[in-house]
């Protein structure tokens, strides 16, 4: 193929006086130093480029439908030029178009022929488009679409033009290379405003606005000047339209709490136990409260602490001062700790009793507490505070004693709870310290009588670890299934005590629920999600999704992208940016996080995990799967990448 070589030079510009003294007069010229032209490519200094002029378009696009080509992984210029139509000439075309149209249908029913659907579609369109322009609701526009390819061999070139073909292909373009044009294509998506190629079609606002690329389905990426411009946050899956990642960084919202609404068997417990294992890479520590005990698997997994309530031996101490261990070794407390925890013990009692108490009955309560504290040797003083802390039976002992008819009366009811069936849970002191990386508290094993009073005990175990001043780490804390949480008012009060003061203590909360109705039909349920700078909407049944439409003022499309969304599609919404995502996960975590029976039968059965065995993720690494025998000398690694 024979080409002709050009030497191009820059012509001479205006300069400002000023330029000269900052500008060398040796400064290499912005064009190429060699441009040959070719039939199909151009040789432009040391690299070549092919460019092509979209011809064909699909019927109906969305938002952001040209995102595939903007974030395709090679050098691809994408180039629009828009030409504004004024009325009288858009208003003269349509009208020429229609009689076109309509002239050829006519002749062919005349002649007893078949109907082309392409001409029947396009005459709908162009009667559509007629009424929307005459009613001004819309203006028509000649645009212009143009791709170039660049790549650094002949070889490459081909490679990379066949994907972007094919890409656009996959989009409904029909991309025509501008042969024996090159290099009228190659100016066109230069940033000049040149069309040489002026291979246009006609679009409506609508569909024009939907081209730009601020229409991205993408979130927004960092700013490529800072150090921070790498992906952060958590990988939460690929961006259902344009397939991209979705990373996103609760920490770096104006508050780290996030709410997951979503149908059942939609994927919730799912995606929050992704998070949760991802969030534990990059070292944030995560306290889980588990009321279907669905989490014991992951938490052994990786090392953490498993507090089963309702177990024997297992026990939580009310009567517990919240002392605070820092990184040398000393224990400090705040100095009203022996207050708060006094009035804490009111709430405990009055969710035991399941009633709200008299004031009598709150004084000598009062009285009772103070003479409990002090009898354990524990007073005002705080270096007492480190003592043995009393337990629930020393309470009603003093109670007892007691020789008022309230007190007597408050000791009576409190005695299931400290020798009838109820009592396991209170009958010694607090057994295990939930410290680590991991702290998951399963509720499922409590009798119904105890729900509540656990509930209230888990959150302010929580709590107590959460605003803990001498330790300062981002910590997480998920409430799954929530909405179990939400019909106890104690439940309901912490989690909004949580939603509103966890920011300043650099922790989020995450609350997760398959009855949205009942936390959107509460005041403190529309509190804990308005205080949720991170939404995520899973697959909504048609029977809540009005209220959830009007709740989070979701579009049409959004409406019914949730009510057919597959399992682990979803909506996360931050602000005014709304992606559509798909949650991902490799192997070993979906082994670690599913809970379909069927594949937890299938893992028994074919020996996934056997007995005799532990599995766990280094989570250094955040990659490696090991498995250990009985023998711990003996390691086999599964996954190693």
């Amino acid at each position: 193929m024979k080409r002709a070589r050009a030497r191009r030079s820059a012509p001479p510009a205006r300069r400002h006086p000023a330029a000269e003294a900052v500008q060398p007069d040796n400064s290499p010229a912005l064009t190429p130093d060699t441009l040959a032209v070719g039939a199909r490519h151009l040789e432009v200094g040391g690299e070549l480029v092919a460019s092509f002029a979209v011809t064909g378009f699909p019927r109906e696009v969305h938002p952001g439908w040209l995102q595939p080509l903007l974030t395709y992984p090679g050098r691809v210029d994408v180039s629009l030029h828009v030409e504004p139509i004024d009325p009288v000439t858009a208003a003269r075309r349509l009208k020429r178009q229609l009689a076109k149209l309509e002239s050829g249908r006519r002749y062919r029913e005349e002649r007893g022929r078949l109907l082309d659907q392409y001409v029947e579609a396009a005459t709908e369109d162009a009667y559509d488009l007629s009424a929307r322009v005459a009613r001004g609701e819309g203006k028509l526009f000649r645009l212009g679409l143009y791709l170039t390819v660049h790549a650094a061999s002949r070889q490459e070139l081909e490679t990379e033009v066949a994907a972007v073909r094919a890409l656009a292909a996959s989009l409904l373009l029909d991309a025509k290379p501008t042969s024996y044009r090159s290099l009228q294509g190659w100016v066109t998506c230069l940033p000049l405003g040149l069309d040489q190629v002026r291979m246009r079609r006609t679009f409506d606002t609508s569909a024009l606005a939907a081209a730009f690329p601020f229409t991205s389905p993408d979130l927004p990426p960092a700013d490529p000047t800072t150090v921070a411009a790498a992906p952060a946050g958590v990988l939460y899956g690929y961006n259902t339209a344009s397939q991209g990642l979705v990373h996103w960084d609760r920490f770096a919202l104006d508050n780290h709490n996030s709410v997951i609404l979503g149908h059942s068997g939609a994927g919730k417990s799912y995606l929050l136990k992704l998070e949760l294992l991802r969030s534990l890479y990059r070292g944030i520590e995560i306290h889980v409260i588990d009321p279907e005990d669905e989490y014991a698997r992951l938490t052994h997994a990786v090392g953490g602490t498993y507090l089963h309530l309702g177990a024997d031996g297992v026990r939580l101490n009310p009567f517990d001062l919240p002392l605070y261990t820092r990184e040398d070794g000393r224990r400090t407390a705040p100095k009203d700790a022996l207050v708060r925890r006094a009035l804490f013990l009111h709430t405990v009692i009055s969710v035991l009793l399941g009633t709200g108490l008299t004031p009598a009955e709150r004084a000598v309560l009062d009285r009772a507490i103070t003479l409990t504290y002090q009898q354990a040797g524990i007073t005002s003083d705080p270096r007492t505070w480190t003592r043995p802390a009393p337990l629930l039976a020393d309470l009603a002992s003093v109670l007892e004693e007691s020789k008022t008819r309230a007190a007597n009366d408050l000791a009576a009811r409190l005695d299931p709870y400290v020798r009838g069936a109820f009592s396991g849970l209170f009958n010694g002191p607090t057994t295990t310290r939930p410290e680590g990386h991991l702290v998951a508290y399963s509720l499922r094993d409590l009798a119904e009588e105890l729900k509540p009073i656990g509930t209230l005990l888990t959150l302010d175990t929580v709590w107590r670890q959460v605003s803990n001043p001498a330790l300062r780490r981002p910590r997480l804390v998920a409430v799954d299934e929530a909405w179990l949480l939400m019909k106890e008012p104690a439940g309901a009060d912490f989690l909004f005590r949580m939603a509103k003061g966890f920011r300043k203590r650099w922790a989020g909360l995450t609350v997760a629920t398959q009855d949205t109705a009942d936390v959107l039909g509460s005041e403190l349920g529309k509190a804990v999600v308005a205080n949720a700078a991170t939404q995520i909407l899973l697959r909504q049944a048609p029977q809540a999704i009005d209220e959830i439409t009007a709740t989070f003022n979701l579009s049409e499309g959004e409406r019914e992208f949730l009510l057919a969304a597959d399992r682990g599609q979803g909506l996360l919404a931050a602000g005014t940016q709304r992606v559509s995502f798909e949650a991902i996960a490799s192997p070993a975590e979906h082994h670690l996080i599913t809970t379909d029976p069927a594949e937890l039968a299938a893992y028994a059965e074919h020996g996934a995990t056997a007995a005799g065995t532990e599995s766990y993720l280094d989570l250094d690494s955040g990659s490696d799967v090991h498995t250990f025998d009985a023998d711990p000398d003996d390691s086999v690694d599964l996954d190693a990448r």
